[in-house]
Parts: structure tokens; C-alpha cells; sequence
């Protein structure tokens, strides 16, 4: 496997130089039964995650519509010695499906490329980039829409390319 890389630009650089070459990857994914590669991307994302230090980069944070719900705003509220009622009224805004959010992004608990509420962050913010879950497949749009600021996405994407033995666009261009 390949040294990981983490270099933001150069990862945005590749996200746009490789769309067309990403949905080639699509179609070619299509092929493969979805729980061997989820067992692959499983396995990867094990592999690079701890190699690529999140605290570095924060773009999640910078970049991301993060989900909250009740018990969540209640716990935090808490952490910050402020009622839900004050918690909700300075960091959440509600859809009108009831859905809450944080009401900024960047996300207002970032703090350079820090969370200042790791601890006790959101569940959805524990679980980026979802790459530990099931149905890979079904998830690869999605997935890819960070693909051009996630290192652990790009790296984790890039490296599965070669796991399933894709011919990417460069391959196809050497003479």
C-alpha cells in the first residue's frame, strides 16, 4: 500500500482531475458482491485511519451540515452548564421537519482544525466518513462527494481502486 497522503490541495487537485475516472470506478464496483467489498473497504479504512491525524485538517468540520438530535443537545447542553432551551437557542436550528442542526459551518465548536468538544462531539461527527459501515456500494455517491476533502476518504478510495485491480484513466493513458 502507498504512503498516505494528506495534503488537502493536492487531494482537491485529484478530486476534480478524477471525476470521470470515478464514475468509471462506479460502474466497475457494480460488479463485485457488495459484502466482500464492504469487507475490503473495512479493512482498508482500518488500515489508513490511524495513520491520518484528523486534528491536521478539520475540513469536516469546516465543510459539513451536522446532524444533532435531543439526547445529544440535552448531553452537550449539560457539558456547557447551559439549559437544552439556551444550548438549542445559540447552536441549533431546527428543519421544519423537525430535524436539528448546527447552525453554522464551519461548526461553532471548531476550533482551529480542533474540536473543542471531542469528548463529548456528535454522533455523526464520530462517525465520519462512515467508511466502518455497511453497504459500501450503495453509499459510493455519497462517499465520493468528500472524496476532494477527506484524506481518509481519498486515501481509502484510492487504495481500493488498486485492492480490486481497477484500471484507472492513468493506467489507460501509458503508452
Amino acid at each position: 500500500m502507498n504512503e498516505v497522503v494528506t495534503d488537502r490541495e493536492f487531494i482537491a487537485a485529484k478530486a476534480e482531475e478524477r471525476a470521470t475516472e470515478h464514475d468509471l470506478f462506479r460502474e466497475f464496483l457494480d460488479k463485485f458482491d457488495g459484502s466482500e467489498l464492504d469487507a475490503t473497504v473495512h479493512r482498508l479504512n482500518e488500515i489508513i485511519t490511524p495513520q491520518i491525524d484528523c486534528t491536521q485538517c478539520g475540513a469536516c468540520c469546516k465543510t459539513l451540515m451536522i446532524n444533532v438530535t435531543e439526547p445529544e443537545a440535552e448531553r452537550l447542553a449539560g457539558t456547557l452548564h447551559q439549559s437544552t432551551d439556551q444550548f438549542k437557542e445559540n447552536y441549533i436550528e431546527t428543519s421544519l421537519q423537525g430535524q436539528m442542526v448546527i447552525n453554522s459551518i464551519p461548526c461553532v465548536f471548531l476550533s482551529g482544525t480542533v474540536c473543542s468538544i471531542y469528548t463529548d462531539r456528535f454522533e455523526e461527527c464520530r462517525q465520519f466518513p462512515h467508511l466502518h459501515k455497511d453497504n459500501f456500494k450503495t453509499r459510493y455517491f455519497g462517499t465520493l462527494m468528500h472524496y476532494g476533502r477527506c484524506p481518509i476518504i481519498f486515501n481509502v478510495i484510492e487504495a481500493l481502486k488498486t485492492a480490486t485491480g481497477f484500471k484507472t484513466t492513468a493506467d489507460f493513458s501509458d503508452p
